[in-house]
């Protein structure tokens, strides 16, 4: 049927192809003020917010967009993208149910819930919409790509590979290339990965750093280095320019340490243990140091449920600034709760806690216990000891030098934007070792520290301690976590399927020229962790 022409799409579509995004965006906001009925221009403004890197302005345009419209299909979809991005699965997860509930099944909109169920660890519901995504649109090189990934993170590499090679007749070789080398860089097929990146005309990001870790495997260092630091400079610009704000950073790390004393300490409230749910186990440390590990060593436990990463510790903050904006900036809104009929707070951080829990199914009988392990949530222990004074902590202490690396050769968000550059990570690791030195001052010993590299030369006895720590029976399972079918949602995840080895052990050694001026901000981290400088 003819649809008749849109002159404001047009213009739009114009000012886009000059790469004049502003044009463009108001645009589509006047149509929107003049209409509010207007879901096209709600989600074209979405779409082109968030791929310009202005995600905070997406979401709002999002809220607004489905405020106007609960029944925009369109809106729900692009709103569970944002959440999803944010690590916001569930919510992501209900977003993308709720378009297909609207507007029926649609292959874009199936793939976009496979994936997000594929980065909540539950492979087989990815794969039953991957599977309907391809009958509704077969030859889809996005939904065979993805698939195929899903296929890969399961170990069945043949399958991958099929499904890849049917991504590639789709498109083309370009098209998946990074992809390819992936896969046969997880045969061991390192020479073969390089080669196909090598011939690439162009790298994102990703395939920068994906080039740098086939470089550092194959012992050519110089060049690792220099993909990881160009690969990081491409994606922070893909992203819209990030950067970390490291006066912003100090400023809240100031406040943190000013606000949570030993006098502001002892005043907050506790809140009482629920015992009609399971208990969160809280995994604390920096991204690469061993929490993935250590999850996967606890999830193949009879009594505990793998949780993942969960940005809900991280919330309370926001919770706080809702419930106490009128008593001042966070944390010293907090003081709020000194008296006795604002002491309830704790409980509300608890419950909040444990409805967001349950929202991702992790409340579900069966288990004693489910894991927590968001890297850097160590920097909430206060609000953490508010909402959960009897919960089990477990601190993973790792070479910082090695984390520095590692984090500069991974594609990551956490830690305020600190990775994109290695001054960044050493200026983070270093202020998040001197907070939480602050922390354990006024609260005591911050839960059971597990040093990695501890755990890598005595793995039973290591096992055995965290066990006891936690007040569970040594299970033989917990040795043999590299049995345990589970994904593994991070970047560890080819690494946890293995047995535990040393090799990622004195990674630093081999860029120590180009580290020697970053790492002495670290000293007084290795000094408390017992690394020599």
């Amino acid at each position: 049927m003819f649809q008749p022409i849109n002159p404001t799409a047009m213009r739009v579509s114009d000012a886009v192809a000059r790469g004049d995004i502003q044009d463009a965006a108001d645009m589509l906001s006047q149509v929107i003020t003049d209409d509010r009925s207007a879901d096209w221009a709600y989600n074209d403004l979405i779409t082109l917010l968030a791929g310009h890197g202005r995600r905070a302005e997406a979401e709002r345009v999002a809220r607004r967009a489905l405020a106007d419209n609960p029944d925009n299909a369109g809106a729900h979809d692009r709103f569970g993208t944002l959440l999803s991005e944010q690590n916001d699965l569930p919510a992501g997860e209900w977003h993308f149910r709720r378009a297909l509930e609207i507007g029926g099944p649609a292959a874009a909109t199936l793939a976009n819930l496979a994936l997000n169920l594929m980065q909540q660890g539950r492979t087989a519901e990815a794969e039953a919409n991957y599977a309907l995504a391809d009958r509704l649109a077969p030859r889809s090189m996005r939904i065979l790509a993805h698939w195929s990934k899903l296929r890969e993170v399961q170990g069945d590499l043949p399958g991958a590979e099929r499904l890849l090679d049917a991504a590639e007749a789709a498109s083309s070789p370009a098209a998946i290339n990074l992809l390819r080398a992936q896969y046969l860089s997880r045969a061991g097929r390192d020479g073969e990965a390089l080669a196909i990146i090598d011939s690439a005309p162009a790298l994102n990001g990703d395939g920068q750093l994906e080039r740098g870790r086939l470089y550092e495997r194959l012992g050519r260092y110089d060049e690792a280095w220099n993909d990881f630091v160009g690969g990081k400079r491409k994606l922070a610009a893909e992203a819209g320019g990030l950067q970390y704000d490291a006066d912003g950073v100090s400023a809240f790390y100031r406040a943190m340490r000013e606000f949570f004393d030993p006098v502001g300490i002892a005043r907050l409230p506790r809140a009482s243990r629920r015992t009609d749910v399971p208990q969160p186990i809280f995994i604390v440390g920096s991204p690469r140091s061993g929490t993935t590990l250590v999850e996967q060593v606890l999830a193949s436990h009879s009594a505990v449920r793998a949780g993942g990463e969960r940005p809900w510790l991280g919330e309370l903050r926001q919770v706080a600034i809702r419930l106490c904006a009128d008593a001042g900036a966070f944390p010293h809104c907090l003081a709020r709760s000194w008296t006795a009929d604002q002491r309830h707070l704790a409980a509300v951080f608890r419950d909040h806690y444990f409805a967001r829990a349950g929202s991702a199914g992790l409340l579900a009988p069966g288990k004693a216990f489910f894991t927590d392990k968001m890297p850097f949530n160590e920097i909430y222990l206060p609000l953490l000891r508010m909402a959960f004074p009897e919960a089990k902590v477990v601190r993973v202490q790792r070479d910082p030098r090695d984390v520095c690396v590692s984090m500069l050769a991974n594609h990551l968000s956490h830690g305020f934007n600190c990775a994109y550059r290695v001054e960044d990570i050493v200026r983070h690791l270093a202020a998040t070792a001197d907070l939480v030195e602050h922390y354990e001052h006024v609260l005591g010993p911050v839960g059971h520290v597990l040093r990695y590299e501890y755990l890598v030369a005595d793995q039973e006895s290591g096992t055995r301690r965290l066990l006891d720590h936690l007040g569970l029976p040594f299970e033989s399972a917990c040795l043999h976590f590299h049995e345990n079918p589970r994904y593994a949602p991070t970047p560890s995840y080819a690494r946890v399927a293995e047995r535990l080895s040393d090799r990622s052990i004195g990674r630093h050694r081999h860029y120590s020229a180009r580290l020697a001026a970053q790492f002495g901000e670290l000293g007084p981290a290795l000094t408390a962790g017992g690394y020599r400088p």
